[in-house]
């Protein structure tokens, strides 16, 4: 079985993914970390975020694995965990550039199919629904408003360790250019699936929106 859950950033896909999915003993896959992780291999060869082919030849060199280790998923790159640089202000920054390059999307996307191809699977990112797995039995388009976006961003960088500088009004200025950014690509924008199940998560707890999502899925 497949589940496809889309939407802006840090509307809690991935936060949300990670419990239903050990709930019904799923792999749970972020396509966003896989799209980080060429970022971080973009930046740590001293790339251009634009350089497509340089960035494509990176990713071969230094290849992207997603480990699951004591229930987390893990990102590791070139042989070392990568996942607490894959969520620094820097790599969020330049993410969506790196993403909207055509053959680093193909590339994803193909070794996304193949992960789901195997095993009961639920997907969390920005085109699951539509480009990635439009056959797949439950699509869900999660939203929440900047303003609460911005505020679970910077409470998890706390809850990760990683330090910042930013205020919530300018993690919130970065959300609202990154959802631009993502929903204006030509290639996979972001956008709801046209049989995908929207739910506006600003007001409601993790729980609420796992039960609702779980609720989806049994039916």
């Amino acid at each position: 079985m497949q589940v496809a859950i889309d939407g802006p950033a840090s509307a809690g896909k991935s936060t949300v993914a990670k419990i239903i999915a050990n709930k019904l003993s799923f792999v749970y896959i972020d396509t966003g970390a896989m799209y980080r992780a060429c970022t971080v291999i973009a930046r740590n060869h001293g790339l251009d975020y634009g350089d497509e082919s340089g960035i494509l030849k990176a990713i071969d060199e230094d290849g992207i694995e997603l480990k699951s280790e004591n229930g987390e998923q893990k990102v590791y790159s070139d042989g070392k965990d990568i996942s607490l640089e894959i969520r620094t202000p820097d790599i969020s920054a330049n993410v969506s550039q790196v993403s909207a390059l055509a053959g680093v999307r193909e590339k994803m996307v193909d070794l996304q199919r193949k992960m789901a191809g195997q095993t009961n699977v639920i997907m969390d990112g920005r085109d699951i629904g539509t480009t990635v797995l439009p056959n797949a039995e439950v699509k869900i388009f999660l939203v929440a408003s900047a303003k609460s976006r911005a505020e679970r961003r910077l409470l998890d960088f706390k809850e990760r360790g990683i330090q910042t500088d930013q205020t919530v009004e300018e993690i919130e200025k970065d959300i609202a250019a990154r959802d631009y950014k993502d929903s204006h690509r030509k290639i996979s924008p972001l956008k709801k699936a046209d049989d995908a199940i929207e739910i506006d998560t600003t007001s409601m707890t993790i729980d609420q929106v796992v039960d609702e999502i779980l609720n989806k899925i049994k039916k």
